[in-house]
């Protein structure tokens, strides 16, 4: 499929898609006329990539962890290193929660303490 349509059945723009593409997150033939050749499995990927995101991960993460994602939500089978990357990923979004509650109480005195 061409781009425009892998982009109209994901809801994710032409140019996002490219972004992916360079971030060696989706991949895409071309067709003789140079423009990207999609498979049907790059809506799936698409999805997968953009709940990655919603939690959080940044490519660097979604492209390590990718190859053993499964289904659009995703679920991983556990492949070699993955979930020693998603725990490193957890134990940094738990050290950045803690810091924003540290700042934010420190926000609060200054609001209290006035």
């Amino acid at each position: 499929m061409l781009i425009g349509e892998l982009a109209r059945r994901t809801g994710v723009s032409a140019r996002l898609l490219r972004y992916y593409e360079e971030q060696g997150l989706l991949e895409a033939g071309r067709g003789s006329n140079g423009y990207r050749d999609y498979a049907e499995e790059a809506v799936t990927t698409v999805r997968q990539v953009r709940a990655l995101l919603s939690a959080g991960l940044s490519t660097e993460v979604i492209r390590a962890v990718l190859p053993c994602a499964r289904g659009e939500l995703p679920e991983f089978d556990w492949c070699v290193d993955v979930r020693a990357i998603l725990d490193r990923e957890l134990a940094a979004t738990d050290a950045r929660i803690d810091d924003l509650r540290r700042g934010r109480e420190v926000l609060a005195g200054y609001l209290t303490g006035s």
